[in-house]
């Protein structure tokens, strides 16, 4: 079977995580300080933090902000459940709204018509590593000052809904020739084993607050958020005579690892070389398929944007659900491993229990019910890409005729 994402494990990698091993540390320490000054350098933001996840992290970034019960988050219904479940574990209120037609990002005109006085946060969400519609998004939250009441010293400082971009799938992209972590207010991103940079688990938040924000004092205070709220990190307290600390809060246990970070320099080093083999795949794909009338190709590069290329989400026209699902059972009969990106959450019971409806997302749900990922990786080579779109022509005619 021809996997769908495995990470890129080689003897880079595991040399890396061995001279951690062999260091003696494994935890938190200079490894994971290195990995996000390089982070903070290649994005271009003014500050970030390591954590365990992208869930942990944005969950964070949402109670720091002051997200709670009686508040609204605006997100789109075509993402992974991470993005509500944030959301919902504060107290907060998943305003979902759809997508656009032409790509698999959320709609502008959706998020003006659900902004409240209780819209805190927009979270936008990058699908498969094409960044959203940015600027317009900016130009919405200024248009809402007038309906936005601080209830806290950070809210009363930016004076405005926060963008928390939920940049899971885009790390390397860019909107208008900035990278994505320096577009957005604050930016989380995933480095879990399937994104284009792996650090097994783990993710980071990257700061990009207006000056009037103390970034350095961010940095510090995060630190403290993610360690239960300590004053000081294991490396800190090995220190001569600098055992004791403080608690400063009741705070989360999500830092992230020596181990992890070793992983994610290695992969940074060499980000490069990976954007562009997965633009490489990503044209093959697109030069195949665009000579067929029944698949729809992703955008890659448009105006504005370009992708990572974390996904390639095909398309295919006039289909149903359950022929979607029969195409790719033939595929995967091929012996291929493809996939959906992603199922709208009003589709899943645990949205559903709290009254979201797919049918107030047409949009989102057409999207879906078309779609197919297929397999792009580093590894890939050019002629298991081949067999890849052999493969999906041969499903498609077999089911569709």
């Amino acid at each position: 079977m021809l996997p769908f994402s495995p990470p890129r494990i080689d003897q880079r990698i595991i040399d890396e995580v061995t001279d951690t091993l062999r260091s003696g540390w494994i935890s938190t320490g200079p490894k994971t300080k290195l990995f996000e000054k390089k982070i903070t350098e290649y994005v271009g933001c003014k500050t970030t933090v390591a954590v365990s996840a992208w869930t942990t992290g944005m969950e964070i970034v949402l109670r720091w902000w002051g997200i709670g019960p009686g508040d609204e988050v605006i997100i789109p219904v075509y993402t992974y459940c991470a993005s509500a479940n944030v959301v919902l574990h504060t107290g907060a209120k998943a305003v979902m709204v759809d997508i656009n037609p032409d790509d698999f990002n959320i709609s502008i005109e959706a998020i003006r018509a659900a902004i409240t006085p209780n819209t805190k946060a927009i979270m936008p969400v990058d699908i498969a590593g094409l960044p959203c519609d940015f600027d317009a998004i900016k130009q919405l939250v200024e248009e809402a000052k007038s309906m936005f009441t601080p209830s806290n010293e950070q809210q009363q400082k930016l004076g405005r809904i926060l963008i928390a971009s939920d940049a899971a799938h885009s790390f390397g992209a860019m909107y208008k020739g900035v990278q994505m972590g320096a577009v957005a207010d604050i930016t989380c991103f995933s480095f879990h084993a399937v994104k284009n940079l792996t650090t097994a688990e783990g993710g980071a938040i990257c700061f990009n607050l207006p000056d009037s924000f103390d970034h350095e004092a961010l940095y510090k205070l995060f630190c403290i958020k993610i360690l239960h709220g300590q004053s000081k990190d294991a490396l800190a307290k090995m220190q001569k005579g600098a055992w004791r600390y403080d608690v400063i809060e009741p705070g989360y246990k999500c830092n992230m690892t020596d181990i992890q970070a070793s992983i994610g320099l290695v992969e940074l080093e060499r980000y490069q070389e990976t954007l562009v083999r997965r633009n490489e795949i990503f044209d093959q794909y697109t030069k195949a398929f665009e000579a067929l009338d029944w698949a729809v190709n992703p955008i890659r590069v448009d105006r504005f944007r370009v992708s990572c290329c974390h996904l390639f989400q095909l398309t295919i026209q006039g289909i149903s659900e359950a022929q979607r699902d029969a195409i790719m059972h033939e595929i995967f009969e091929q012996d291929i491993a493809v996939n959906v990106h992603f199922q709208p959450l009003a589709l899943l019971t645990a949205y559903k229990n709290l009254g979201y409806d797919i049918e107030d997302y047409p949009v989102a749900y057409d999207k879906y019910s078309r779609e197919i990922s297929l397999p792009i990786y580093y590894n890939l080579t050019t002629e298991q890409v081949d067999s890849v779109i052999k493969a999906v022509t041969i499903a498609y005619h077999k089911v569709m005729g």
